[in-house]
């Protein structure tokens, strides 16, 4: 088998240099096709909008927003120091005027448009609130207003802040619509017209388009900065031209191929497949870097020669440091909630792919077209150039060899340190507090949460062969009961509410009428109204419980789902179906995925990556030894993000598959590297050191320059990708000094072991 091998990368390091020519077009070729379909790529921030199909929850949520007018709802905050002036109340009912003529908009309800039901001298009378053609202008009327509103439940808190000074215009967007473009098209009208007024733009729509902001600004902004600092730290580096433009045109390339093929599937970027360039930089970067080192440690006057024993060498590790990468990325597509962390799995392993079939034609194609003029001079003023890092190397290699059990207990030592780290590891799943705490929709958020109770929708499906009948009322009526408990519950609306704010005025009290034949007539008074579109389907088979959740802690959410659902069960009605969606459930369900998928990825990940590399190594325990610098470095990491209180969220539950895909990567390098010098008949000692210092200088390299463009995502303004930087550079420091110094002083302590018993036995 190994001959075979050896005999294949013969063979294929041949054609390479044989071909050059006809591979660099057939690449520029191919680039240049994929970069025709990339401004066609969109950008799609909207988390809800990956959300399984085949989820209950989810399911019932796209529903209620398909059938019961939209689930995505823009709020309009209007904030003055009493809002029940003359002035104020026509500038409300310009706005809800303007909003109503906006394509995509379903529905605009405010003060001056929202029904209302009082007493008249001919029974009940069903109207709106205001007559906006003659909204009152003396102070006794408007504060007649003001107390009359302030002591319905139907508006206090849900349509005005119970101190008056805030007031909430909320519109209902179509699902088949671009809603970024709808809201952006809302803020752009309320701000053209100028209002003296203070106004808040509030809602997921808002949000996402917040997010679709940020995302291209992190691609077009924070991309090139990244890009700039990894090709200066590479120069400093390598202090060769081509050794930092080879790598980074092999990852440019792989981003080209990457994007191009999304945008030829119609796969849209999400805020987590915006983070597969600057991946691609860390992962492509270091398969184009371990080739340049290889060649330029073993470069001889005769370059084409040269370049062959290169590729020969170094397309096993590449191979298998690609392959056992792609197992840890694509891993995600196991267990994940969300639709795009699945496809950030599968596009960021199409990318890695692509890395390795660039860094083993393309990247020695380029070289052999455009060779060096090198000889055994410049060879050893090669060698000058990384004096210090190669002092550094020896000196970690000696204490290794010297030291090996002082290595392993100091790694104990530190791996303990951060195993108390992991049991403060919290998790989160709030989708506002991935913007900044400075972020204006994030302060409009809180603002709303404190003065309207927030906007986080809570549906509650309620279902039978006619809701209208006074079994199923009444007991959406508990159910109701049951929610305004909650004190992070507010703003409950439905069917029933009306029902009951109509008998109330009959003079029969608060309450649904037993009598079915006073249902119907009082249901015959309010049919045909707007608002009734949103509470109840036309068969009258399933009617809407409407609410607002204002908490975003995760415990607190859970401990509200939970009672619900065993509320539900409780009082399981014969023949009515009850069942509740909306952001606390679909929080929940994300929660729980997180935590699903993050154990599948990482074990999946593990054993496949254990397999490959011990089919690598021919050994299982030699394998055991490639993944011990990986499992400390997870255990580093989780053990940091509980230490500085880093939460495991959308973003951050990435990393630890990541860690796995890029710590082999080392640990094969540093493995293969050792068989090779082994099977020359390098002493032990001696293949340790040469390990250490080759391979290990290709992996600080990679270390360094991939660190200091991943910490440029400290600047993005959202928070996950800038706790994504942190923990990478975490990740990657971790791993690469792992592998220089755990996995050697593993092998070291074998080879002793060994030394022992053969002594021992002789």
């Amino acid at each position: 088998m190994t001959k075979q091998i050896k005999s294949f990368t013969a063979l294929y390091a041949n054609f390479v240099i044989k071909q050059r020519k006809l591979i660099i077009v057939i690449v520029i070729a191919l680039s240049l096709f994929m970069a025709i379909f990339i401004p066609s790529l969109k950008i799609n921030p909207d988390v809800f909008d990956n959300l399984p199909k085949d989820d209950p929850v989810a399911f019932l949520f796209n529903k209620i927003g398909n059938e019961y007018g939209g689930n995505s709802q823009c709020i309009v905050g209007v904030e003055a120091e009493n809002i029940f002036t003359k002035e104020i109340l026509e500038d409300i009912r310009l706005i809800t005027d303007s909003l109503k003529v906006i394509p995509g908009v379903n529905q605009v309800m405010s003060l001056t448009n929202m029904i209302d039901i009082r007493g008249s001298e001919w029974g009940i009378e069903v109207t709106t609130l205001l007559d906006e053609y003659d909204i009152p202008s003396d102070k006794k009327s408007l504060e007649k207003l003001k107390n009359y509103v302030l002591s319905k439940e139907m508006y206090k808190g849900a349509m005005v802040s119970e101190d008056a000074s805030m007031t909430i215009i909320s519109v209902r967007l179509a699902n088949d619509i671009d809603q970024i473009k709808v809201s952006q098209q809302i803020k752009s009208k309320v701000e053209s017209l100028r209002l003296k007024e203070k106004i808040h733009f509030g809602g997921m729509p808002f949000v996402t388009s917040a997010f679709g902001d940020v995302i291209s600004k992190d691609i077009s902004i924070l991309g090139p900065i990244s890009l700039v600092l990894i090709l200066l730290v590479l120069y400093l580096s390598l202090r060769k031209l081509k050794g930092v433009i080879l790598p980074v045109l092999n990852v440019l390339l792989s981003v080209v191929w990457t994007f191009g093929i999304m945008a030829l599937l119609g796969i849209k970027i999400s805020i987590i497949t915006s983070i597969i360039p600057i991946l691609l930089v860390a992962i492509g970067s270091a398969y184009a870097i371990h080739v340049l080192n290889r060649f330029y440690e073993t470069q001889t006057t005769n370059h084409e020669e040269s370049l062959k024993k290169t590729i020969a060498y170094i397309i096993k590790p590449v191979f298998f440091a690609s392959i056992t990468t792609i197992f840890g990325f694509m891993s995600f597509v196991f267990g994940s909630y969300l639709d795009m962390i699945s496809k950030f799995g599968i596009f960021t392993s199409v990318g890695i792919l692509v890395s390795l079939i660039l860094s083993v034609s393309f990247t020695p194609a380029i070289m052999a077209v455009f060779p060096d003029k090198t000889s055994r001079r410049s060879k050893k003023e090669i060698d000058s150039k990384y004096k210090l890092m190669k002092q550094f190397l020896e000196k970690i290699s000696h204490r290794i060899i010297e030291h090996p059990k002082r290595t392993v207990i100091i790694w104990g030592i530190v791996v303990l340190i951060f195993i108390f780290g992991f049991f403060h590891l919290e998790r989160s799943v709030d989708v506002m507090s991935f913007l900044s705490k400075k972020n204006p929709n994030r302060i409009t958020e809180k603002i709303l949460q404190d003065k309207m109770g927030g906007t986080s929708p809570v549906y509650v499906s309620i279902k039978s062969d006619n809701v209208l009948n006074y079994a199923t009322l009444s007991y959406a009526e508990e159910i109701e009961a049951k929610l305004k408990k909650n004190d992070e519950i507010s703003n409950t609306r439905s069917i029933t509410d009306l029902i009951r704010q109509m008998n109330d005025v009959m003079g029969e009290g608060v309450k649904v009428p037993q009598d079915e034949k006073k249902i119907e007539n009082l249901w015959f008074m309010i049919e045909g109204q707007d608002i009734l579109e949103t509470m109840i389907n036309h068969d009258k088979t399933e009617m809407i419980i409407q609410a607002t959740f204002a908490s975003t802690d995760l415990g607190i959410t859970k401990d509200f789902v939970d009672d619900m659902s065993n509320y539900f069960e409780e009082t399981q009605k014969e023949g009515i179906t009850v069942s509740m969606t909306g952001n606390p459930s679909l929080m929940i369900n994300l929660d729980q995925s997180l935590v699903k998928s993050q154990f599948q990825s990482l074990i999946i990940a593990i054993i496949l990556v254990l397999i490959a590399v011990s089919f690598l190594t021919g050994t299982f325990l030699r394998g055991l030894f490639a993944i011990a610098p990986i499992i400390a470095t997870l255990i580093i990491l989780y053990g940091s993000m509980g230490l500085i209180g880093i939460p495991l969220d959308l973003a951050t539950v990435l990393v630890g598959s990541i860690s796995i895909g890029i710590g082999i990567d080392y640990s094969i390098h540093i493995i293969n590297h050792y068989n090779h010098v082994r099977k020359l008949g390098y002493e032990f000692n001696d293949s340790i050191k040469r390990c250490i210092t080759i391979s290990g200088k290709a992996i600080t390299i990679n270390v360094l320059s991939v660190s200091a463009g991943f910490l440029i995502l400290l600047l993005s303004s959202l928070v996950p990708l800038q706790r994504f930087g942190i923990l990478v550079t975490i990740t990657m420091l971790a791993s690469g000094l792992g592998s220089i110094t755990l996995l050697p002083a593993l092998l070291v302590l074998r080879q002793n072991y060994k030394s022992k018993r053969q002594t021992f036995k002789s």
